[in-house]
């Protein structure tokens, strides 16, 4: 097995720069100086994704950037002790030690054991105070493989050592050293002796609490072990017994069920599904991202205890496994779970969506307009034997166009009804589609989805909460919640609501469809400027989803909501495509690693995918985001005013055939592009970057 660790890959009290993506790039540098790394650009980019998703600061002034990549070679760390320290998001402050993880995509099992066990290590106080009083590259080096290898006789499991990836199962009087070698395939086992005192303990009323737990994050590398660590570790202070199932890259042996039926409460640190989530069905739970887990675990078992004493706590859902999206923070506010069911709703119904709207403008393209007028005449009563008055394009085009219109059907009951799956998880699916049925049969189109939707979930969640006999409650998920929500919901839609949201939606559609000029370019620039203010993020979303929401609502008569749809798409390609024009234009600007990010970003602003733009907006973002937005509100101008639409809700310029007026779309978004690539560079010219200049000399 190769060194995860040379001395080459080790930075002693250096200054790195003053940002977490400042450090990655010169550890990305390390790494692949030292031969690990095939380019600079792909691991880069793969770690500052990762960093993005969620920070890599932990308590105790560490950081653990990782990923995977296809750009890695060889399973590596790359370590740096920092002067000054960089805020690498822990909640206590910058972080002085770095380690950057970098592993191979199809990295062996192994070598993912021993940099989990690295990440465990780094949340031990004695082992990061010797790290901070190493005085050689070569004792950082020899601190880690001690580590790794504590004792290179000890037989191992599968040729790992011993304990690796493993979350020892702890109880009070129980070391942990006595249960962390019981197995080595990523979760926290018991021994025999603490299985047979299992069921003894749970016949004693003044038994300790007991709690199970899921860690997972979605590398499975480094967040997923030291939550387990952490939760442990907190348990075992607290004298509570806690067991640990970690669902990491190195793999993952469930809890045993005996552990499981005697646990008072479940809690999921998780940022990723939790595999068979079914096994906990019942149990009081908590939820979180991984990081809780490490920041705050005594927080959390605290809370973990108080669910399993309230008889109206959430529990788990008999039903199956529960998708990440709906993996919400403790103390969440209101409007935090809104956006996050309203985004799930929209992310459910885009396939509908995409797949519906080019089929329809495949049927126009072939059959013309007049396709909607006979198509179902077409479908039923012609086929390639008996071809209609058109001929073959004509049948084809009317096949294309049913197909596609049968597709945008399932829009609105597919908001509604993964709108209630994020509230309620799987029993609110039902309710929530026939909320969405009835709101699409009284007219009240995407808003009587999104209402249904909320409603349906809210009532699906509230009767889960009921407390029902035992033998009840494998009823709940299957008949019970399905039923009683789908009637209270879908009869709210039918005599109280779907009639005042109908009237709102035709008088939206008509605001919509008279907007000309003026108007319809200040809807423009509006929707421009939020589509460039985060590339990608929250506002981006908003925007894109009241697009995609309304695509369905588009006609031959009524192409308002296809305009807007065409308008968020230009406007979302102009940032990269404006970063890739800036960096032909004036090379200096940028640095090298920008450049390379430029050449990429062609293609990707040609996709419309704005988070093309992400690198040089986190590098820069006071000049590249406001650049971006001035572009994104001319390009979202001109497509209002000239009247451009798109039936396709993503794919950019490759969607060309789903277009009306292609040429005007294309000018607007070239438009849109110049002007933010010499507002971009005029920025630039008041101050030069500091992490640029090394490279720009050396270009």
């Amino acid at each position: 097995m190769s060194h995860l660790i040379t001395e080459e890959l080790v930075t002693l009290d250096k200054n790195l720069g003053t940002t977490s993506q400042d450090v990655i790039r010169q550890l990305t540098d390390v790494v692949l100086a030292t031969g690990r790394a095939s380019e600079f650009d792909g691991l880069y980019a793969d770690a500052v994704a990762r960093e993005q998703k969620t920070a890599t600061g932990v308590p105790g002034g560490i950081a653990i950037p990782h990923c995977r990549s296809s750009a890695v070679l060889e399973p590596t760390l790359a370590m740096a002790r920092l002067a000054p320290a960089v805020d690498f998001g822990a909640k206590d402050g910058p972080a002085d030690l770095v380690f950057f993880i970098a592993a191979p995509e199809g990295a062996d099992k192994e070598h993912l054991k021993l940099l989990s066990k690295l990440a465990r290590s780094l949340i031990k106080k004695d082992f990061t105070a010797s790290l901070r009083a190493a005085e050689s590259p070569a004792d950082i080096v020899a601190l880690v493989n001690g580590a790794l290898f504590p004792d290179e006789s000890a037989p191992t499991a599968a040729g790992a050592p011993a304990g690796a990836g493993t979350a020892p199962a702890t109880a009070p009087g129980t070391s942990a050293g006595a249960a962390s070698g019981a197995g080595a395939s990523g979760t926290a086992t018991v021994t025999e002796q603490h299985g047979r005192h299992a069921a003894a303990a749970a016949a004693d009323p003044n038994r300790p609490k007991s709690l199970v737990a899921v860690t997972a994050c979605p590398t499975g590398i480094a967040h997923t072990y030291m939550a387990a660590d952490s939760l442990v570790a907190a348990g075992k202070e607290a004298g509570i017994e806690v067991q640990v199932e970690t669902q990491g890259s190195a793999g993952a042996t469930p809890l045993d069920p005996a552990i499981i039926d005697r646990a008072d409460a479940v809690i999921f640190a998780v940022d990723v599904d939790v595999r068979e989530k079914e096994r906990f069905a019942g149990k009081p739970v908590i939820q979180s991202p991984v990081k809780r887990a490490i920041d705050e675990p005594d927080v959390m078992l605290r809370e973990a205890l108080a669910a399993a004493d309230d008889p109206n706590a959430r529990r788990v859902s008999g039903t199956a496994d529960v998708a990440s999206h709906q993996t919400g923070q403790a103390g969440e506010s209101i409007g935090a779970k809104l956006k996050r069911a309203l985004l799930t709703g929209v992310s459910y119904m885009i396939p509908f969506v995409a797949g519906g709207g080019l089929l329809i403008a495949l049927g126009f393209l072939l059959g013309g307009y007049a396709i909607t007028d006979i198509a179902d005449t077409v479908v039923l009563e012609n086929n390639f034997g008996n071809l209609p008055d058109g001929g073959l394009l004509t049948y084809l085009g009317a096949v294309a166009f049913k197909i596609g219109a049968l597709s945008m059907g399932f829009l609105v009951p597919a908001l509604a009804g993964y709108i209630a799956y994020a509230i309620a998880d799987r029993p609110g699916i039902a309710p929530g589609f026939t909320a969405g049925a009835v709101a699409g049969f009284m007219g009240a189109g995407f808003l009587g989805g999104l209402v249904g939707g909320l409603l349906a979930g809210w009532i699906a969640h509230l009767i889960g909460q009921w407390s029902v006999p035992r033998w009840l409650r494998g009823l709940m998920p299957v008949v019970i919640i399905p039923l009683l929500a789908s009637i209270v919901a879908s009869g709210l839609m039918f005599l109280v609501l779907g009639g005042p949201i109908a009237g709102l939606t035709t008088a939206l559609n008509g605001w919509l469809s008279g907007l000309t000029g003026v108007s319809a370019a200040a809807l423009g620039i509006i929707l421009g400027l939020m589509m460039c203010f985060d590339l990608g993020g929250p506002v981006n979303k908003v925007a894109y989803a009241f697009a995609v929401a309304g695509l369905g609502a588009g006609s031959a008569d009524n192409q308002a909501p296809w305009m807007i749809m065409a308008t968020v798409m230009a406007a979302g390609m102009v940032p990269p495509l404006a970063m890739a024009l800036a960096t032909v234009l004036d090379r200096k600007r940028f640095s090298l690693a920008e450049r390379e990010n430029g050449k990429a970003a062609w293609l990707l602003g040609a996709a419309f995918i704005s988070e093309g733009a992400i690198p040089f907006a986190a590098a820069d973002p006071l000049r590249v985001i406001p650049a971006s937005m001035l572009g994104g509100a001319v390009t979202g101008a001109l497509t209002m005013a000239t009247g451009v639409t798109s039936q396709a809700p993503h794919g950019g310029i490759f969607v060309f055939f789903a277009m009306g007026n292609v040429v005007m779309f294309v000018v607007a978004v070239v438009v849109g592009a110049i002007v933010s690539a010499l507002a971009v560079l005029a920025l630039k010219r008041y101050a030069t970057k500091k992490t640029a200049s090394a490279e720009t000399v050396a270009a």
